[in-house]
């Protein structure tokens, strides 16, 4: 039960660090800022650290990082 709940709590961490991180990427997506690659390379990258982890279905995954990257595309 204690190591249920202790990996509970840290999926939940992921989770919502992965979130952030997100929004980040499109917050600076739709203000154009310069660090706006920066900013999705990051997401992207903790994107695929939550789907290694199982944190993230791989599929969903690829859904979440394509939705940036056309999103940063269309910005361009």
């Amino acid at each position: 039960m204690k190591v249920l709940e202790a990996k509970t709590l840290q999926n939940k961490a992921t989770k919502s660090e992965l979130r952030t991180e997100i929004k980040k990427a499109s917050a600076a997506i739709e203000d154009n800022s310069g660090n706006k690659t920066e900013a999705v390379r990051v997401a992207v990258k903790k994107i695929d650290q939550a789907a290694a982890k199982g944190i993230l279905h791989k599929n969903t995954a690829a859904r979440k990082k394509s939705a940036l990257d056309k999103k940063l595309q269309a910005s361009a």
